[in-house]
């Protein structure tokens, strides 16, 4: 069964940059595509954005030129790059498999004040 550890997030202001990690144990993790994934307070989960075996990459509308994913396979580690971090990004965010098939860790907090 995978683990997913998140790690990076933190208390920004608007127009800020984090940089959210995720380390995945119990998997061939170059096998996967993996996705962050983000659920703001009385929201559903989101896909924020995917990243495929081959590096190709996908964003939610509301992220693209903002958000890039990343992955080092030699680290099992997915990356998220957040650049011009908007309040409305505020929210748990999450990695898990494109497919979200996983059992969900525990999410990084992003705060982002206005």
């Amino acid at each position: 069964q995978a683990q997913l550890v998140e790690s990076g997030g933190g208390l920004v202001q608007s127009g800020g940059s984090l940089r959210l990690s995720c380390e995945a144990s119990g998997l061939t993790f170059s096998s996967y595509a993996m996705g962050w994934f983000r659920q703001a307070p009385g929201k559903e989960r989101e896909l924020v954005a995917g990243i495929a075996i081959t590096g190709s990459r996908n964003y939610a509308d509301f992220v693209k030129g903002r958000f890039t994913i990343s992955r080092d396979n030699a680290k099992n580690t997915v990356y998220l790059q957040m650049n011009s971090l908007k309040p409305e990004d505020t929210a748990v965010y999450y990695c898990n498999g494109y497919l979200a098939a996983w059992s969900w860790g525990q999410g990084t907090q992003v705060t982002v004040s206005s």
